[in-house]
Order: C-alpha cells, then sequence, then structure tokens
C-alpha cells in the first residue's frame, strides 16, 4: 500500500475536524512536542496521525482513518508508517490511550496495561492526566532499534 504522508507545520482545520467527529481530543494540539501528520493517496485523503515525544518513548497521538477510506487496510499501514517514524526517533517504546481500538492496538502487538504501569512521564502528560478518561485502555508497544 503506497501513500503519501505530510507533516503538517501546525495543526490544520482539517485535522481538528477530522478528530472531532471521531470524538479525540484536540485540546492541546498546538502546544509544543506534538507532531501531526497527514496520509493520502491518489484517490485522496485517507486520514491523520500524531506522534509525542514523552522522554524516552513516543504517545500515538490521534490516529485516525476518515470513514469513507476505512477497511481497506489504511489503519494498519498508518500505524506502520508512524512506529517506523517514532523508532527514526531513537523512541524505545510506544504508548497510546484508546477507547475504542483496543483489539485493533492487539492485533499489531501492542499490550494492555494498567495506568498505574505508566512511567512518570507518560502519567504526566496531559494525554494521559486530563484528556482522555480514566477508562480508557492504556496499551504499549516495546520498538526494536532501527
Amino acid at each position: 500500500m503506497s501513500f503519501n504522508v505530510e507533516a503538517l507545520s501546525e495543526p490544520t482545520p482539517d485535522l481538528i475536524a477530522s478528530l472531532e467527529a471521531a470524538g479525540l481530543p484536540t485540546d492541546d494540539l498546538h502546544e509544543p512536542g506534538r507532531r501531526f501528520y497527514r496520509f493520502e493517496d491518489d484517490a485522496g485523503l485517507i486520514g491523520y496521525g500524531g506522534l509525542e515525544q514523552v522522554g524516552p518513548d513516543v504517545l500515538i497521538r490521534s490516529m485516525v482513518v476518515i470513514d469513507s477510506r476505512r477497511g481497506e487496510g489504511h489503519g494498519s499501514a498508518t500505524l506502520s508508517w508512524l512506529e517506523t517514524e517514532a523508532a527514526e526517533q531513537n523512541a524505545s517504546g510506544l504508548y497510546l490511550l484508546t477507547t475504542s481500538a483496543t483489539a485493533f492496538f492487539q492485533r499489531h502487538g501492542y499490550t494492555a496495561l494498567p495506568r498505574s504501569a505508566a512511567p512518570t512521564a507518560m502519567a504526566a502528560s496531559r494525554q494521559f492526566s486530563a484528556l482522555c478518561p480514566a477508562s480508557a485502555a492504556f496499551m504499549f508497544k516495546e520498538l526494536r532499534p532501527q
């Protein structure tokens, strides 16, 4: 599967609208340390994904595939791209919080952890401490050096 990736220099109205439509947090998108990407192919927009550096690890932020492009493998391809990008940034592990995609991430090697197992820096992030509900699954995947 081939697609183009555009690194966004700042959150765009389309990114914000897509995240809001998917029920994902947008309150801290303009804060430092967050990198967002737009994924598209010849048929148009696929979706968005983001990474947030938190200490030696990376938090996957706001991965969304637009409704009309779901079911075509784009979520898996987008996740793989984000994992590679995080590894190239020397992240040792990837974390995420999800209220609806636990099974998807488990299929891709992520393990659900108790929130009490979060590293201190991760637990202090806005995503973890304020933006995502306490009911969100906390997940982890170890990255292999590139």
